[in-house]
């Protein structure tokens, strides 16, 4: 009976602390290497749930604006531009009981990735790759009700205004960026970046666009009154994700190649410091409140911790194979 009770305890205590955590936030990690999302508790740093996708790989994840729902693009076994299969689904699990609960077929092979919640109407805006379209899903349903051409091919992430009024896509393989009108559901212009292309973030503001070069180390700085390039900011290495803090003060730029991020001074657009994090950082996901930055680090198959009042890394957390996309779900 002693045994019983205290099994009892454990098991309440467990519930209870992720009963906070959820409270709190959660953090979302897309496990690339292992076709599943780990749901994971950034407080204790442990993971609470794995849940498998099916077998074939998502790359990217979003919440639910009510941190209750992740939607996870199933994109296939290729790199971008690279060949590979072209899927076709996009999964909604439900957080709480660590379940797939819903699932859109696109009907083709169209290489679904970046997937965003719209700011102002709510619905879920995933970049639908081979059709060279973002697609605009009823996030309740499932249900695709419109699309905006962004004009080019392997628009790979997406970016939104804040105002709900334009987005931005990060086009890899021909090294541009197109710029979309929400309200109009069109491209009104491409720009032009480099011969190669990375990865997305917009200014707290809604002033500045950012996207990495992948054939220089650089970071393209578009002034989004005119829609084109006006700086250039320098790097140590050739940077690939891309993060602004919720105050508009920093830029958080992953450096693969050199294991750390870069902090971006967005008053000077200059780097004042660098954060050492795993092997190989990806993607950055900052909390609401701004207090600390996630780095997805996918050959360390770890997230990184970093304290941003500190500028210190705060921990490592382990995570599945080939850790990629990372997302915050906001505490219910």
């Amino acid at each position: 009976m002693r045994l019983v009770t205290l099994s009892l305890l454990v098991v309440t205590a467990l519930l209870s602390t992720a009963a906070v955590s959820a409270q709190k936030g959660l953090l979302l990690v897309a496990q690339k290497g292992e076709a599943s999302l780990a749901i994971v508790d950034p407080e204790a740093g442990k993971v609470l749930g794995v849940v498998p996708e099916g077998g074939v790989t998502g790359h990217e994840v979003i919440a639910s604006a009510d941190g209750r729902t992740a939607f996870v693009p199933i994109y296939g076994n290729s790199g971008v531009g690279k060949p590979g299969t072209d899927w076709q689904t996009l999964v909604a699990i439900d957080i709480a009981s660590q379940k797939i609960v819903n699932k859109l077929d696109f009907g083709r092979g169209v290489r679904p990735h970046c997937p965003l919640i719209g700011p102002k109407d709510g619905l879920l805006y995933v970049t639908t790759e081979l059709d060279k379209t973002i697609s605009l899903i009823d996030p309740k349903t499932l249900k695709i009700v419109g699309t905006i051409p962004t004009g080019q091919p392997e628009s790979h992430m997406l970016v939104l205004s804040h105002d709900g009024k334009r987005g931005y896509t990060a086009n890899v393989g021909p090294g541009t960026v197109s710029v979309l009108d929400i309200a109009a559901r069109k491209n009104i212009k491409v720009i032009p970046i480099s011969g190669n292309t990375q990865r997305i973030a917009i200014s707290a503001d809604d002033r500045w666009v950012f996207t990495a070069d992948q054939t220089k180390p650089q970071l393209a700085v578009i002034d989004t009154k005119s829609d084109a390039v006006t700086k250039w900011i320098p790097l140590e290495g050739v940077a690939y994700g891309t993060a602004a803090t919720p105050d508009g003060r920093w830029l958080l730029v992953t450096l693969q190649d050199q294991n750390k991020i870069a902090v971006v001074d967005l008053k000077t657009m200059q780097v004042v410091r660098s954060v050492p994090t795993g092997v190989n950082p990806q993607e950055i996901v900052v909390q609401p409140d701004g207090k600390k930055a996630y780095v997805s680090c996918m050959t360390s198959n770890q997230v990184a911790v970093i304290d941003l009042d500190t500028w210190k890394l705060g921990g490592l957390i382990s995570t599945g194979k080939a850790t990629d996309g990372v997302a915050w779900a906001a505490g219910q």
